[in-house]
């Protein structure tokens, strides 16, 4: 898919064209709401709002950076936006279980403690400042590089080095007490 033209098409008229980006990014948003908000968000609710906010985006859209970047950095705000507005931290229930799950040649016991060092340390980032969190998740899951970061951040690559230290820090305190 050729981006520039899908969203060229889209800012013609040709709203049908929409789907592609939906379809491209669609799993890949819901990814990084669930890293960045955890289960206190509603994922699906969550997703469907970035994909709005950027479709009103689109003509602000100058071909200056790539079309994910601008996509994440709307993900980014929109689920800080709603966490501000819940003020709510990260809380995995028994009913909804955490992802990466160890590998399956692990024994019962094993797996166990892998799942609760797990969610011990997604709470721990959910009690992340947000920035520091933002700048943690998108360069341990999703494999940005600082300049990405910095760019979906709107900030210095020094400012994201500066965070994601800071991040890391703080979860070790909040880990080994």
């Amino acid at each position: 898919m050729d981006e520039e033209e899908v969203i060229r098409d889209i800012l013609a008229g040709n709203v049908n064209r929409y789907a592609e980006i939906v379809k491209n990014y669609q799993t890949i948003v819901a990814n990084l709401c669930f890293k960045m908000g955890g289960l206190k968000l509603d994922i699906e609710e969550m997703t469907q709002q970035v994909f709005v906010e950027l479709y009103l985006a689109l003509p602000r859209f100058q071909f200056k950076s790539k079309l994910s970047t601008f996509i994440y950095r709307i993900t980014v705000n929109v689920v800080c936006k709603e966490l501000k507005h819940q003020k709510r931290f990260i809380t995995p229930t028994d009913d909804n279980p955490m992802p990466d799950r160890p590998a399956d040649d692990l024994n019962v016991e094993q797996s166990i403690i892998h799942d609760e060092k797990m969610q011990q340390l997604r709470i721990a980032i959910g009690h992340l400042h947000p920035e520091q969190r933002t700048a943690l998740v998108l360069y341990t899951y999703s494999d940005f590089s600082y300049n990405d970061i910095a760019e979906v951040m709107q900030c210095t690559t020094a400012k994201v080095e500066s965070l994601i230290f800071r991040a890391r820090k703080n979860l070790k305190k909040m880990l080994n007490p």
